[in-house]
């Protein structure tokens, strides 16, 4: 299993022009994803967040500006400041929360509270009515994406197991993609851009999987009895090649 190339930027890495004028200040560079799309946190009194993409990147801060202004007041997550778009880039800024990522060193070396608390915060965003969800990330548009990007697609993908339940999804359940408060609690999502409508296995099958790129030692049983369902073979197959082939 490979893990996904998001990670920690280095420290020698530029904090670019754009994202400097963004914030009016210092920032510190935090996360960079798989297409070198940048995050800054911004310190002070209105502590802050700016994330940094090239428009030709294949990801969209767009798509996520729409969907967390969406889920306010429907689920936590960030608030949305601004959404800009200068030159070749766009830039994504919110307001920082009071919480730590899931795979901060605290909740790293306790997996168990971090393990519950993603599985709670899956639980209550797809415990969502979908009946005014505007946003689609079923089987068939993400097939579609994919070939759009001229992509290879496994034939088994054409197959997906019988829809178990459709709920809205994250679209990115990553283990760093949920934050805790001090005590261990979920406080709230990020990372949103592919949010929508979809078979929650979709999500269960991604954020499982993940638990083994960022936990040494785990017990997956831990997400599954905080969720309050079994694990299903098949689906969880079928959403983790979906996942690796989009």
């Amino acid at each position: 299993m490979t893990q996904p190339l998001a990670s920690l930027p280095g420290r020698d890495l530029p904090i670019p022009t754009e994202m400097q004028h963004a914030a009016g200040g210092s920032v510190t560079l935090v996360w960079q994803n798989e297409v070198g799309g940048l995050t800054g946190r911004v310190d002070g009194r209105s502590a802050r967040y700016i994330k940094w993409n090239r428009l030709d990147s294949g990801e969209s801060l767009a798509a996520e500006a729409q969907r967390l202004r969406w889920l306010a007041g429907r689920h936590p997550a960030p608030e949305v400041i601004d959404y800009v778009v200068t030159g070749e880039v766009e830039l994504l800024v919110t307001v920082a929360l009071p919480g730590r990522s899931a795979v901060d060193p605290l909740w790293l070396s306790r997996p168990v509270d971090a393990i519950r608390a993603i599985a709670v915060g899956l639980r209550a965003l797809h415990a969502l009515p979908i009946d005014d969800c505007p946003f689609d990330w079923g089987v068939d548009v993400r097939l579609a994406a994919a070939e759009g990007s001229a992509r290879t697609l496994p034939t088994a993908l054409r197959g997906p197991p019988p829809l178990d339940r459709l709920v809205v999804c994250h679209g990115d359940a990553c283990a760093p993609n949920t934050l805790l408060t001090h005590d261990g609690s979920f406080l709230a999502s990020v990372d949103m851009a592919r949010l929508g409508i979809a078979d929650r296995w979709a999500d269960l099958a991604v954020a499982t999987m993940s638990l083994g790129w960022n936990y040494a030692d785990f017990d997956e049983r831990v997400f599954w009895n905080a969720y309050g369902i079994d694990p299903d073979v098949e689906r969880i197959d079928y959403y983790r090649t979906l996942y690796r082939a989009t």
